[in-house]
């Protein structure tokens, strides 16, 4: 499928439920070029359950970034033991995390947004490009009320900057949708997210928050809130 038949796909998907959206796209795709991308966020953790219900042949990645925290591992531990599946974990490329720190220091990311954005580049982007050049379509965790940088996705979008399609099942979930289903279905999940990390990313780049601020304020927090993205869902035209 190309760009010039997202709209027929979408007709087809927007208005399942999501479990509906997830076992639609492997039905219509071969389940080999169809991925989920898994930060280990408790909506990943939803997805997960979804995809493996479905097929536990399905593919699941995640970006193993070498600033993760202890807690996220423990999480893909135990997401192991209860579904019986192993993620494809992607790292940086050696020689340009060592050029990164040689440079600039461990930890750029405070110093400027662009230097920020050269770390989320060397750690995530470059090492997302060489998983979706093995797919035809990626399956994402996101949601409208996560952040004002997410609240026009819709439930099928063409990835422009990949050359594939971008699925978004829970685009319309809010929060409490989210750990509804996570109760229902015993899902694991973080123990982070129990102390306050309502968005989880790289143990530097994330803290916890109050249940009243912005689901994302804890990323990034030093800059505005228009940059707090790391490129990985860049919307292109």
């Amino acid at each position: 499928m190309t760009k010039e038949n997202i709209d027929e796909l979408r007709s087809k998907l927007v208005n399942k439920t999501a479990q509906e959206v997830v076992s639609q796209v492997l039905n219509e795709f071969t389940s080999q070029k169809v991925v989920l991308a898994s930060s280990l966020s408790v909506e990943d953790q939803v997805l997960t359950h979804m995809l493996l219900a479905h097929s536990r042949e399905a593919r699941i990645f995640t970006l193993d970034t070498g600033r993760l925290f202890e807690e996220t591992y423990a999480t893909m531990g135990r997401s192991m033991e209860r579904y019986g599946f192993r993620y494809e974990t992607y790292a940086p490329e050696c020689s340009e995390l060592e050029e990164l720190i040689n440079e600039y220091g461990p930890n750029p990311f405070y110093k400027s947004v662009e230097l920020r954005k050269r770390c989320c580049e060397v750690r995530k982007l470059k090492p997302l490009a060489r998983v979706l050049s093995t797919a035809d379509v990626w399956i994402c965790g996101l949601r409208r009320e996560q952040a004002v940088t997410r609240s026009a996705i819709d439930v099928v979008e063409w990835d422009s900057n990949h050359g594939l399609i971008k699925i978004n099942p829970l685009y319309e979930w809010t929060e409490s949708d989210v750990w509804e289903y996570v109760r229902q279905n015993d899902i694991p999940y973080s123990s982070l997210q129990d102390k306050g990390f309502r968005s989880i990313g790289c143990a530097p780049c994330t803290r916890a928050i109050d249940s009243t601020d912005d689901i994302r304020a804890g990323r990034w927090w030093w800059e505005e809130p228009e940059h707090k993205e790391c490129g990985l869902h860049k919307r292109g035209k």
